[in-house]
């Protein structure tokens, strides 16, 4: 046999992790599932998060939250306005991804272009959303009162399976660009955009642990994104995660905001809105010097 022939290569598959902390871990529990990709071929091997890893995710974005409120309106909007730029630079990548996880040619360049130009709506209300939420409120005391909105603190999100980068990439901006810290669990049967889009976060300005990405299992890991008592609130986008003796049940225990997305078409969801779910309203008066 001829040395020149070469024998056919295996092709490596890559293993996408998870992304906590600014870092990237696989599960401590060492599991993972094959992906297959529209062809039927194995595409990828993604992490399973267990709940030690939510919990560890948790940690990371409340030990980021407070730092990440108390920096500029300014600041955090060209923070995001510059993950549109790296996002944009890697669009073929992103469009390529979708298109094996089973999306056409055409609905993934236009899902991509779509979460660019979001990114970049939310980094433009950073320092606007204030103005049109707040007031000033009328009363019949010798005070101002002002009433003004506050982050919530650690958001989880539970990303659609419908929209895995639109959906992902719109929930995580309008939480973390009014001053929320989020853990996100990627959509189950399309996770690769997810993971990928952590690897936009990191390399850009994005501080570490104000954006957590899990993958894994929804139904492993939904009850426990609902009852953590260091979360703040909950988003879900889908229906399946929302019957009555689920979140709904778990974020009572510790009076959680839960946030129900499921009924949002992805493509128009561009809404100031959007930030408000994940705010708080502050009420401060002021004695007025007679």
């Amino acid at each position: 046999m001829s040395r020149d022939k070469e024998s056919p290569r295996l092709r490596v598959a890559k293993t996408y992790k998870l992304f906590i902390g600014g870092r990237f871990p696989r599960s401590e529990s060492g599991r993972y599932f094959a992906l297959a990709g529209s062809g039927g071929k194995l595409t990828a091997n993604v992490s399973r998060a267990s709940r030690k890893d939510f919990r560890d995710a948790v940690v990371a974005a409340r030990a980021a939250q407070s730092a990440w409120a108390a920096s500029s309106a300014y600041l955090r909007g060209q923070i995001v306005y510059r993950i549109a730029e790296m996002l944009e630079d890697r669009s073929s990548q992103f469009a390529a991804e979708l298109r094996e996880q089973g999306r056409s040619q055409a609905r993934s360049r236009a899902e991509v272009q779509a979460s660019i130009d979001r990114l970049v709506y939310f980094a433009g209300w950073a320092d606007k959303y204030q103005q049109v939420f707040s007031s000033v409120n009328p009363v019949a005391s010798s005070h101002f009162c002002f009433s003004l909105l506050e982050p919530m603190g650690v958001v989880a999100v539970m990303a659609p399976e419908r929209s895995a980068l639109l959906g992902l990439v719109t929930n995580i901006a309008a939480a973390i660009i009014g001053g929320n810290t989020v853990v996100a669990l990627a959509s189950e049967s399309r996770p690769l955009s997810a993971i990928s889009f952590a690897e936009v976060l990191q390399a850009g300005d994005v501080p570490a642990g104000v954006v957590n990405v899990l993958t894994g299992y929804r139904a492993e890991l939904a009850e426990h994104f609902a009852s953590h008592m260091d979360v703040n609130a909950l988003v879900c986008c889908d229906d399946d995660v929302l019957p009555p003796e689920g979140p709904a049940t778990g974020t009572a225990n510790n009076i959680k905001r839960l946030v129900d997305r499921s009924a949002l078409d992805w493509r128009s969801s561009a809404d100031p809105y959007l930030i408000r779910e994940t705010q708080e309203t502050k009420t401060t008066w002021h004695p007025i010097a007679s």
